[in-house]
């Protein structure tokens, strides 16, 4: 890995101070070869805007990716080890993969890169990495295998693709900057040669970073304010729903959280054939400000015992919020962190497009399993949508410096 202070020019160097972000940065970030010129003649080089200037740290107890704010493009890969492939080299290419993410989510380059990203900053990367229960299979780790690892059930509107689910090691890039996005995921891909090959890959993105006036919740591709009620790192269960604790079963995985990434279409031609009032009583919030049916605004708490003046339920009793709602699932939730996606059209002119959907939990037992038996058997979303693909990760705590994520794993 090539550190900043290796390199005479690094991706890093070019971030400047915070302080000059502002306006002289605006100007830099518009008129990028006048920067380019800067620096190869040997002038002080322009700051960055502030977008690409963000950058989330590699190192700490958990893996960054999870409670990040969410950024505007997304990779998700799933790769399996090649033939031969085993415990050591599983730990190798840990270590390689851990060694470039750290420099790159920092703004450096590593080994050999391919300069796709080196005008740019770090521009918020983050780089989470996640094992399937296939890894401890072919690794000989068969009895670390952790019990939440445990296959998904069968659900009603799974029409799942087999090649484009599970996988032994997943990886999810973020990033608000598409050229960063993808330089992360070729470095990666590249590092994994005679290691692993790629099984499955998403592409998903969001709303930008300053594309609305003030911060605001993201929409999905239905138009609906989507993740009003999850879980926040200020309420007092959330560690406990969202990450394993310490000296919990594997003590490996403390720290860490569990994945589920479905790929979910949208049927949106059928979805778009509703009237505005029918898709607000699909979901129970009006699609105009994602306030629920049973009044006030975005975040004012659902009121599933409201009545309208007739007696009928306020919130239709096959609403998508009351039979997603913790209190009608024993309490039961995930941290989602989805993203859109959409690749073209069927021959018909139907749109492939839809939410690639990622949610944390301590224990997909106790989170996104016993939710999606509920909304199985009663969402009335669910005639809209149909899951493709599904798989599940083990997504261990994340690395000291000096360390590479899932060491505790691999080296135990």
């Amino acid at each position: 890995m090539m550190h900043e202070h290796e390199s005479t020019i690094s991706r890093r160097r070019l971030l400047g101070t915070a302080a000059g972000a502002g306006a002289a940065g605006l100007v830099a970030g518009a008129a990028g070869g006048v920067a380019g010129h800067a620096l190869a003649s040997g002038d002080a080089p322009a700051p960055l805007t502030s977008l690409g200037a963000a950058s989330v740290p590699f190192h700490g107890a958990r893996q960054a990716g999870i409670t990040t704010a969410l950024q505007s493009h997304a990779h998700l890969v799933a790769f399996d080890l090649v033939a031969g492939a085993r415990r050591k080299e599983a730990a190798a290419l840990m270590r390689r993969w851990s060694a470039a993410a750290e420099a790159m989510t920092q703004g450096g380059a590593p080994d050999g890169d391919d300069l796709v990203a080196a005008d740019a900053g770090p521009s918020s990367l983050t780089v989470t990495f996640g094992f399937g229960a296939s890894f401890f299979d072919r690794t000989g780790l068969k009895s670390r295998r952790p019990d939440a690892l445990a296959p998904l059930p069968s659900f009603s509107a799974d029409a799942l693709d087999a090649d484009r689910s599970d996988g032994d090691l997943f990886v999810q890039i973020g990033a608000d900057d598409a050229l960063v996005a993808f330089h992360a995921l070729r470095t990666l891909q590249r590092a994994a040669d005679g290691t692993a090959r790629v099984r499955w890959q998403m592409n998903g993105f969001n709303r930008a970073p300053g594309a609305t006036a003030r911060p605001m919740s993201m929409r999905n591709l239905m138009g609906q304010v989507d993740g009003t009620n999850n879980p926040k790192p200020s309420d007092a269960d959330f560690e406990e729903r969202v990450f394993v604790p310490a000296g919990g079963d594997p003590e490996w995985m403390a720290g860490g959280s569990y994945a589920v990434v479905r790929r979910i279409r949208m049927l949106l031609d059928a979805w778009d054939n509703l009237s505005g009032e029918q898709q607000d009583r699909v979901i129970g919030r009006r699609k105009s400000d994602g306030a629920p049916l049973s009044g006030g605004t975005e975040t004012t708490p659902v009121d599933l015992g409201k009545q309208n003046p007739d007696g009928s339920l306020a919130v239709p009793g096959d609403a998508h919020v009351r039979v997603a709602a913790p209190s009608e699932n024993g309490g039961a939730a995930m941290l989602r962190r989805s993203f859109s996606y959409h690749d073209g059209f069927d021959a018909d002119g139907v749109p492939d497009a839809g939410l690639l959907f990622v949610a944390w939990q301590a224990d997909p037992r106790r989170g996104f399993v016993p939710v999606q038996r509920k909304l199985d058997r009663g969402d009335g979303l669910s005639r809209f949508l149909r899951h493709e693909t599904s798989a599940l990760f083990a997504v261990p705590g994340g690395a000291k410096r000096g360390e590479y994520v899932g060491q505790r794993l691999l080296e135990s």
